[in-house]
């Protein structure tokens, strides 16, 4: 049989006050010091019973306000008969303070129009009866007993709230803060992830592909050749790879800042590629079909179009059979930027460098952020099967974010 829960204990101060109060009230009934004569003859004796009462119902006033309330009631009913004790009277005021502060939001903003109805009953009642403005002492009596007391309740109940929705306002915005803080690290974390990959991934392939063709020729030529191409990739990639540490240490101390890569460096990308898919036997040929004079695209969709190129290059040198590579650009009035590189979709025999998958996800995650969508995988087509990349760059307004 599970255990009854016991009562929560008294608050320190609430027993501060049940014994102060006691100890007031004893020595005021010891002295006398009653506010009026006993009614009806009552003895003198039930004032301190009274006073006990309603010092026990102190201990009351925060763990069980109303029963505390409804206790100080009876005893302060007692306590006026029998002469009256200004520490009762004082501890009651108490109560109904307490009632309103601790109990429910019900019954908090019922008790003080409780005690104007009882108020506005005292001040009527007593003048209509003995037609004496004297009377009217005793409304102003019994509001000081009650109203005063319910109303100082409420204003600090309603000050205690709001401090409370104030407290919570700034610890939803300090979340919020902190929330978008940590969506910013990681949207940053994400960006350089593409950029590093995007600038050193395609030197790398170079060099992972021309040194295994130059360990597996026996020609000296070939393998002048590719050690010739294995140190260029390698001084750029080092290039790229100090601006961007330069970057990353102090991005607002940078002496020589890097152009934004553009599709009229295009052509030097693509010279690149050549000289470096040249063990794996592939041809790139460039189709621009974007009409001329046409206004200048926008720098971030300049920017998605040249990547979007650079990685799919470096996916066909690293994974491409020998064949045709071909890259077109095509952008149509009122429309997007197409940008389509298309490469033979087969085993390759000759050397290749491994993989990582993350060049699909960074063209994916940038074409996304400026509102495009991006398709690449197998096709099947009359001369057979290839790998196409087709992302379609949506200009101007379209643009959802800003890509840096």
């Amino acid at each position: 049989m599970p255990s009854r829960p016991f009562p929560p204990r008294p608050h320190r101060h609430d027993v501060i006050i049940c014994l102060c109060g006691l100890l007031g009230g004893a020595l005021m009934w010891a002295a006398g010091l009653h506010n009026n004569p006993s009614f009806f003859g009552t003895p003198r004796w039930l004032g301190l019973i009274a006073l006990f009462v309603i010092s026990a119902a102190e201990l009351l006033r925060r763990t069980a306000p109303l029963i505390g309330l409804g206790m100080g009631t009876a005893a302060l009913a007692m306590d006026v008969v029998s002469g009256g004790l200004a520490a009762t009277m004082l501890m009651y005021t108490d109560l109904i303070y307490a009632s309103v502060i601790y109990s429910g939001p019900v019954a908090a903003r019922r008790l003080p129009r409780i005690c104007g109805l009882v108020t506005a009953l005292a001040t009527v009642v007593p003048l209509a009866v003995f037609r004496d403005p004297l009377a009217l002492l005793a409304g102003a009596f019994v509001a000081l007993l009650t109203l005063t007391p319910a109303w100082t309740g409420a204003v600090v109940r309603d000050h205690r709230e709001e401090a409370a929705a104030a407290r919570l306002e700034a610890e939803r915005i300090a979340l919020l803060a902190e929330l978008d803080r940590r969506e910013a690290v990681v949207s940053e974390r994400a960006r350089m992830a593409r950029e590093l990959h995007d600038m050193v991934a395609n030197h790398l392939s170079a060099i992972a592909i021309h040194s295994t063709a130059a360990l597996s020729l026996k020609d000296p030529a070939a393998t002048d050749e590719a050690l010739g191409v294995i140190r260029e990739n390698s001084v750029r990639g080092l290039a790229e790879m100090r601006r961007l540490i330069g970057l990353l240490r102090d991005p607002e101390d940078v002496r020589e800042p890097a152009a934004t890569s553009t599709l009229d460096a295009l052509d030097t990308l693509l010279e690149q590629a050549r000289a470096n898919a040249r063990p794996g036997g592939q041809d790139i040929v460039l189709a621009d079909r974007r009409p001329d004079g046409a206004a200048p695209l926008p720098a971030p969709v300049e920017l998605a179009a040249y990547r979007v190129v650079q990685e799919s290059l470096t996916n066909a040198l690293k994974h491409a059979a020998p064949g045709r590579v071909d890259v077109t650009l095509a952008h149509r009035a009122d429309g997007p930027l197409e940008v389509s590189v298309i490469s033979p979709y087969a085993d390759r025999s000759g050397p290749r460098a491994p993989g990582s998958g993350t060049g699909l996800i960074g063209m994916r995650e940038r074409v996304t952020l400026l509102g495009g969508t991006l398709d690449a995988g197998p096709v099947t087509g009359p001369e057979g099967t290839v790998w196409r990349v087709l992302a379609a760059l949506p200009l101007g307004d379209e643009s959802p974010q800003r890509l840096s």
